[in-house]
């Protein structure tokens, strides 16, 4: 049993052992389909799991007590009161995201193949998927807080590694760097949490803390879930440390996909979910977490109305996604929360991967057209463009015809189209706004607005209109290793509303075991409101840039710079932090370093030279002196008794 519950992390590790070991042997396409074929057993197993728990009757406990399977692998610390075990779950919350996070991680690995080819560290960029698609089971299976801080740390160290991949281009190397700072800082209040729960609770794990909740201080608890939240925020992008995440986009497209998109940045969401025990015990808690998730919804939102880089606007949109669910969670309606996390994986990893296919079909005029001068360097006919600048584009829609349908699908379902995925689930988490916090609901009213203009501003500039670049003329529809998994989850986006429809759909009664949350019904007045926004949006975004030099300067000044440098934000953390820090580093460096600490050493060190020098003349040689100085010492030995 034990070795059936870690399977599905043991495979991913099995294919980064083989391709860390022979990779450069086995050449690309063996490479990619191990790693691949190694995250669909892993999708495999997890869905044998998702069988085993929908036959097991909903009540039905393991050894520890709780629904689901158990596996404790062996003891890890044991010190005093603390007593921690490598131990796993594998329940109706855990094996959702296992599923997602095998099912579109194996997509993912089949479009990187074609995606990562002639890279020359093509072996090593499969190691690090593996390795993330390891670590991110582990985070999700984990039975107690510290097994799941393993996988957090984890998952956050691929992404670090993910990001700066094409670390030679210093922006990319600053993005990961970025990244990793920002997410350990988040860190340090997990940390805290976790300590403060053992202190408070005995135990690190989740069964032991959950059923000993009963006469707990509510202050203490309050302080507990502000902590793990702080976590939440750095993990999943939300304001203040969402700022890493836009940067990010810098790594290749699958990374963007499968980390920023479908499992890593919804690390905190699950976290807050498998804890709503605690979090619902702390209402102060829980309306910080709802405000806090609502303002990255609207600050990301509106900022992406005015961004150029075709996946910088799905960066800010993940953010302000993320926020849907964090104040779903914020809310109580974890269900919802939950809902949201399961469809905008489908719609935004299909729309991440579309936007690569499109930056890989404007890249194939260059490649096609490169030339080489005596010095090996390359030229091209006409000047360079950036093959991400929507400005850059247009007329997609007939040069790639697949991954345009599918992108329209995807952006219908983020914009909320009825009858695709995200229209259910946001939905959901509006009626649930609604009810319980009306300055969230006006928040996250907003965004929806904001997401659909930009959704139709996006497919204006990309896909309609006239080509305005020959690479946009010459742009040619991706290989079938990009296609195909773009058509799988284009069908999932359609379909995937259908997990949880209104009046207590399936994942309602799914997740019972684990969450005890009221059905919501369907509220036929906010679907209506929010198909007019959605459709509004769509056609304002549509409309407006229907003639595409709207878009060349409206960034240079005014409320569209504002928006463009996403409020501001990194600019502030830069005059406020940053370059005082840099201050502070160079005095330390130059004048506390160099000129005191340095110099007291150095100092000595030069007083001890120049004594040694002055004794260095009565160092004759001649015995005659050594008898004479001899003589001396006596005389005054004897003076002075």
């Amino acid at each position: 049993m034990e070795l059936f519950i870690l399977s599905p992390i043991l495979f991913p590790l099995l294919g980064l052992l083989i391709n860390a070991s022979l990779g450069k042997r086995l050449g690309e396409k063996a490479v990619g389909w191990i790693a691949s074929i190694a995250v669909i057993a892993s999708f495999a197993v997890s869905l044998m799991m998702f069988a085993q728990l929908g036959a097991a009757p909903a009540t039905e406990g393991g050894e520890h007590g709780a629904p689901g399977l158990h596996a404790t692998i062996l003891p890890w610390i044991t010190a005093g009161a603390l007593n921690v075990s490598w131990g796993f779950t594998v329940d109706q919350l855990s094996v959702t995201l296992m599923l997602i996070i095998t099912g579109i991680g194996a997509l993912i690995h089949i479009y990187s193949i074609g995606y990562m080819h002639g890279d020359e560290r093509f072996p090593r960029f499969f190691v690090y998927l593996n390795l993330f698609v390891s670590s991110m089971l582990v985070l999700v299976m984990a039975d107690n807080l510290l097994v799941m801080f393993v996988g957090w740390e984890l998952v956050g160290f691929c992404s670090y590694l993910l990001i700066g991949f094409w670390f030679k281009n210093i922006k990319n190397a600053e993005a990961g760097r970025k990244a990793f700072v920002a997410n350990r800082i988040g860190d340090v209040g997990f940390v805290l949490g976790i300590l403060l729960t053992f202190v408070t609770f005995g135990s690190l794990n989740f069964d032991s803390i959950f059923g000993s909740l009963a006469g707990k201080d509510v202050a203490v608890i309050t302080l507990i879930t502000l902590l793990l939240f702080v976590g939440a925020v750095g993990k999943s992008a939300q304001i203040p440390l969402f700022v890493w995440l836009p940067d990010a986009m810098a790594g290749p497209t699958p990374v963007s996909a499968l980390i920023h998109a479908a499992t890593m940045v919804t690390a905190g969401i699950y976290m807050m979910t498998r804890a709503h025990a605690l979090f619902e015990l702390a209402p102060t808690t829980q309306t910080v977490v709802a405000i806090i998730g609502a303002l990255p919804a609207f600050v990301a939102g509106s900022s992406a109305l005015r961004q150029y880089d075709i996946k910088k606007v799905l960066a800010y949109s993940t953010v302000s996604q993320l926020g849907f669910m964090v104040a779903a969670a914020g809310i109580g309606a974890y269900v919802a929360s939950h809902f949201h996390l399961l469809t905008h994986a489908f719609f935004k990893a299909l729309l991440f991967l579309a936007a690569g296919a499109v930056i890989h079909g404007m890249e194939h005029y260059r490649h096609s057209h490169a030339s080489h001068d005596q010095a090996g360097l390359d030229r091209h006919d006409g000047p360079e463009v950036d093959p991400q600048d929507m400005r850059n584009m247009g007329g997609l829609s007939k040069k790639m015809p697949v991954t345009f349908v599918t992108f329209l699908i995807g952006g219908l379902a983020l914009a909320g189209v009825p009858l695709l995925s995200g229209f259910f689930s946001k939905d959901e988490i509006m009626a649930a706004a609604l009810e319980k916090n009306i300055l969230v609901f006006a928040l996250l009213a907003a965004t929806a607005l904001f997401t659909a203009i930009y959704v139709g501003r996006q497919l204006a500039l990309v896909f309609f209109g006239a080509p305005r670049t020959q690479d946009a003329e010459h742009a040619a529809e991706s290989p079938a290793l990009m296609t195909v998994p773009l058509i799988a989850l284009a069908v999932l986006a359609v379909i995937g509303g259908a997990l949880n429809l209104p009046g207590g759909g399936w994942l309602h009664h799914w997740l019972e075991p684990v969450i005890t949350e009221p059905a919501t019904s369907f509220n036929l007045l906010i679907a209506g409101i929010f198909t007019v926004v959605a459709v509004a949006g769509l056609a304002m975004g549509l409309s407006l840039y229907r003639n595409p030099a709207r878009a060349q300067h409206e960034a240079d000044a005014g409320i569209g710079n504002f928006l463009y440098r996403a409020w501001h934000f990194d600019d502030v953390y830069h005059a406020v932090i940053i370059k005082p820090f840099y201050v502070i580093s160079t005095v330390c460096a130059q004048v506390l370093d160099v000129g005191i600490i340095d110099g007291i050493v150095n100092g000595v060190g030069k007083v001890t030279r120049n004594i040694a020098g002055g004794l260095r003349g009565i160092q004759t040689g001649f015995v005659r002196n050594y008898g004479l100085v001899m003589l001396m010492g006596v005389v005054v030995v004897v003076a002075y008794f």
